[in-house]
């Protein structure tokens, strides 16, 4: 048994949120610089030259790279023989939170019910999601993330038939409804199969995962690169303004489903995808 005492997590989940809301991830900070190379748009190079210094000067003034610093969700990898000792983990995670927020002088944006809508002042409560291993791990990927981009995810219970050109036409559909909404260039996660609540899993956790990476499945992997020639293909661009840069990249995850189901969910990203994985 690993005993793990909740200060400790308090000060590191804090650390970790501060820098997420300041420090743009290195994988996305290269692709949206390396898209200076294909751009030929003056408009679509202009602006993402600005998202490039907007990236420099969060992080070496520790400000916020986006005003909407997000609804934070952090998920939590746990390790079935760790012991936390002091308060509850979910106690720890909510505190270090409250405490980043407050030292990062970030906006408040969490409200404490969908209909009565009063801000809790200090942006928790927190999204939790856990993750139960073998071990004594305890690793968290903390993400703080914009309405502007959230509110354009959707999901679909497609018919089985229609297979990956239906699920291609519902992304592009996705994407093209939402258009400038969510900050792009954009990073477009797609979760395929389980049912309802496991697309949409699927879809957030395709969203995180390094855009470097692609799907270790071959079929997928070029799926995933026939999306992005897609999406770029549709001319959004940067903040929507036209040019070829509509996506970074598109993330697809898929799972076992029921033989009369074809669930598919996309999640959007901004330019400004926020996350930071720490371990314990």
């Amino acid at each position: 048994m690993r005993f793990i005492n909740s200060q400790d997590i308090i000060e590191k989940v804090a650390a970790a949120v501060i820098k997420a809301n300041t420090v743009l991830p290195t994988d996305v900070f290269k692709a949206i610089a390396n898209a200076l190379v294909y751009e030929d748009s003056l408009t679509a190079r202009n602006i993402i030259e600005i998202i490039l210094q907007n990236a420099h000067i969060a992080e070496s003034e520790g400000m916020a790279i986006c005003q909407d610093t997000g609804l934070v969700v952090v998920n939590v990898c746990l390790g079935q023989d760790v012991h936390i000792v002091g308060t509850s983990l979910e106690t720890a995670i909510n505190e270090g939170v409250r405490i980043a927020y407050k030292a990062g002088y970030f906006r408040n944006s969490v409200v404490n019910d969908p209909i009565l809508r009063v801000n809790t002042n200090d942006n928790t409560p927190v999204i939790i999601n856990y993750q139960l291993v073998s071990g004594k791990e305890l690793s968290l990927t903390i993400s703080p993330k914009g309405a502007g981009s959230e509110n354009m995810g959707q999901l679909a219970m497609l018919k089985p038939l229609v297979g990956l050109k239906g699920v291609k036409d519902f992304v592009l559909e996705v994407v093209k409804k939402a258009s400038a909404n969510p900050c792009p260039p954009i990073i477009v996660g797609v979760g395929i199969g389980g049912n309802m609540e496991k697309a949409v899993q699927l879809a957030k956790g395709a969203v995180l995962r390094p855009i470097n990476l692609r799907n270790e499945l071959a079929y997928l992997a070029d799926f995933e690169l026939e999306l992005l020639k897609a999406i770029n293909e549709l001319g959004i661009g940067p903040q929507g303004l036209g040019g070829r840069t509509t996506a970074l990249a598109v993330n697809v995850e898929v799972f076992a489903t029921h033989i009369a189901s074809l669930p598919v969910a996309v999640n959007l990203s901004c330019h400004a995808t926020r996350r930071v994985t720490i371990r314990i």
